[in-house]
């Protein structure tokens, strides 16, 4: 009787934290950028590289493997939006944000785009996906795991023509851009890395010369985990035209947005 009632324990305690890890809590933090970040992006993400011994980027890119189509970009959108929203949340740039981003990329009509933070590629081919024939994306990712799979990502996708991944710190790259890949400037540049980077990127990439008159800079999670110091300046700045686009954190109810600054020249 003792051991039964234990195991009984046992399952009802192993029930109540599963109804808690994967309804209640996340239910709770929606409508919280900073609750939501925690929970999702540190507790959940260290305990599931724990119990699986693999790592977040790798579990999207079985998905992607599982349930999208070799060449069809759009189904390796909705593969990764389907995991994010039902299985596992991840940080880039989602589906609603996603669809300002096309917006943006479908007006621009860029032959050469910028993205500094690659992650696992999902925002990459979001991009290539709609750019026109002879354009290509540059896409910058400092952390040497994350850009494996956003290779293989990109590859699944069929865009890799259209793409080219760089490795290493987007303030060691920006100053050499020119000479190794030969771009005058950049017609589009998104900004999805380290949100501390965003303001020192931006004013490096005008010292450098690689944004001209009409170049557009498209800033994700200005709000959460938020980036002040660049909204200040691309907003008080007589060199941006700047418009915010108020959105939420991906695969939440919590407020974000993206912010879109147009270069007006030197």
């Amino acid at each position: 009787m003792m051991l039964l009632s234990l195991l009984s324990g046992l399952i009802m305690g192993a029930a109540v934290l599963f109804v808690l890890y994967r309804w209640v809590i996340p239910t709770a933090v929606q409508y919280h950028g900073g609750l939501a970040l925690l929970w999702h992006d540190i507790i959940v993400e260290r305990a599931l590289d724990t119990l699986t011994r693999t790592s977040r980027p790798q579990r999207i890119l079985k998905a992607v493997q599982r349930k999208a189509t070799v060449g069809d970009p759009q189904s390796v959108i909705t593969a990764i939006d389907h995991f994010c929203r039902h299985r596992e949340w991840a940080m880039n740039v989602g589906d609603e944000k996603g669809s300002i981003l096309d917006s943006v990329v479908s007006e621009v009509s860029p032959v050469t785009v910028l993205e500094l933070g690659t992650y696992c590629g999902y925002s990459t081919v979001r991009i290539a996906r709609l750019l026109p024939p002879g354009a290509c994306v540059i896409t910058l990712e400092f952390n040497p795991d994350y850009a494996a799979i956003a290779r293989q990502v990109i590859k699944w996708s069929g865009l890799e023509d259209k793409v080219q991944l760089v490795e290493g710190a987007s303030g060691d790259w920006i100053p050499w851009m020119k000479e190794h890949f030969g771009v005058q400037a950049f017609d589009l540049v998104f900004l999805d890395h380290w949100k501390e980077r965003y303001l020192p990127d931006t004013k490096l990439l005008e010292e450098c010369g690689l944004i001209q008159k009409g170049t557009v800079l498209l800033a994700d999670n200005v709000i959460c985990p938020g980036t002040p110091d660049y909204l200040e300046y691309v907003r008080n700045s007589p060199r941006y035209n700047s418009h915010y686009y108020r959105s939420h954190l991906e695969y939440t109810k919590a407020e974000d947005g993206l912010e879109k600054s147009v270069f007006l020249g030197y």
